[in-house]
């Protein structure tokens, strides 16, 4: 049996973030990283849109993106020479949410001003506004535009892994290729992760990073999480006469979100009978496209009458049903499980900021930089939540 001192469970981007901070924080700790497919192939990171803001409806949300775009920008300054990635590319690009009734346009109002007081730069655009910056735009009907004009856009999600797990690896991280199968648990202690090849490996803490298969995880050792697979269909589309590439990233009360990407456009929406799907189909949903995208962006963008799909590919959501917020920090059944799940879609724009709050906690018994705490799981028994309602 080998014995280590941490056992983290996923190596994508919460788990790469994760043994960078332990390691860094605390130099010389034994930290093991388990991840089945070190390509990441199916993982949401590596099918992820990478896309970064600050444009949420929860404060500590906002907070976590305000620390992720700082990382984001300045990448190899914190990941140093051994990360080897000297930029992740980031457009800033900005996020523009519309609105199409009243109700929503006051709404922005009150977010923006939230934003805003954490440091964020939302605006509220009319529809005046929104036309005289995005003259491409169609603007019969909206209300209002929310806009963030700085710390938002897109970036290079596989660098951000790469740099990562190079960084931490260089600071004395093992990233084992393994899949656990098994957690061995003793009162309300995880003891041993026990792994497909036979091995186990022992620890004094362990974290599961496990995106979409965290629910599966947490039920070796006989406790819940509710964290499942929700599958999303991306459509790359050419629009010849809309060629727009400091176009932001768009959400339109239509049902869909578009941004550009190297000349055409990254487009998807949430299908009409959205629930988990099986966690082996990554099938991609074609005919969405033509049945629930293309009317929709070419009444918004009269312009894109000429649009075809070029490319078309499936990932999936670590999806919190509950409440769509990141379930944070330690497991309130297994004391020394630690999660860093449920994310509902920004999972990778929160892994700077949550996998170092995650390691504070474990090193130092409290969060030190955000208080990540209105994250923790044992908001799903006593009620004290509320709902992340800009999911996208």
């Amino acid at each position: 049996m080998t014995e280590t001192g941490v056992v983290v469970i996923g190596g994508a981007a919460m788990g790469a973030s994760l043994a960078f901070w332990l390691t860094r924080m605390e130099p010389g700790l034994p930290v093991t990283v388990i991840e089945p497919d070190p390509s990441y192939a199916r993982s949401c990171t590596a099918l992820s849109a990478a896309s970064i803001r600050q444009q949420f409806s929860e404060p500590v949300n906002v907070a976590i993106s305000r620390f992720g775009v700082e990382f984001i920008r300045d990448f190899a300054r914190w990941t140093g020479p051994a990360g080897g990635v000297p930029s992740l590319g980031f457009r800033e690009n900005g996020y523009l949410f519309l609105a199409d009734s009243a109700a929503e346009a006051e709404r922005f109002e009150a977010l923006a001003a939230m934003q805003r007081s954490l440091g964020a730069a939302t605006v509220v655009l009319t529809p005046a506004e929104i036309a005289a910056r995005f003259p491409w735009i169609e603007v019969a009907g909206l209300q209002a535009g929310s806009f963030g004009p700085r710390d938002e856009g897109w970036f290079d999600n596989m660098g951000l892994v790469t740099g990562l797990k190079a960084a931490a690896r260089a600071q004395g991280a093992q990233f084992l290729r393994g899949r656990v199968v098994g957690l061995d648990r003793d009162g309300d202690r995880i003891v041993a992760a026990r792994l497909e090849d036979g091995s186990r490996i022992a620890a004094d803490r362990f974290a599961c990073a496990a995106g979409t298969a965290a629910g599966a995880v947490l039920r070796m050792a006989g406790a819940d999480l509710p964290v499942e697979p929700r599958k999303r269909t991306v459509f790359v589309v050419d629009a010849p006469k809309v060629r727009q590439p400091d176009a932001p990233l768009i959400v339109d009360p239509a049902g869909y979100w578009m941004r550009p990407e190297h000349g055409q456009w990254l487009t998807a929406t949430v299908p009409d009978r959205d629930g988990p799907c099986d966690p082996q189909d990554f099938a991609p949903e074609a005919d969405e496209f033509e049945a629930l995208i293309w009317e929709r962006i070419w009444a918004r963008i009269p312009d894109f009458d000429q649009a075809r799909v070029t490319r078309v590919w499936a990932g999936h959501y670590d999806f919190n049903p509950v409440d769509h917020n990141g379930l944070v920090g330690r497991h309130p059944d297994l004391d020394n499980m630690f999660l860093l799940n449920g994310f509902s879609g920004h999972g990778l724009q929160q892994a700077p900021a949550v996998g170092r709050g995650v390691a504070e906690l474990m090193l130092t018994g409290g969060y030190v930089s955000i208080d990540l705490s209105d994250l923790s799981a044992a908001r799903l028994t006593s009620g004290a939540r509320s709902r992340e309602q800009a999911i996208v």
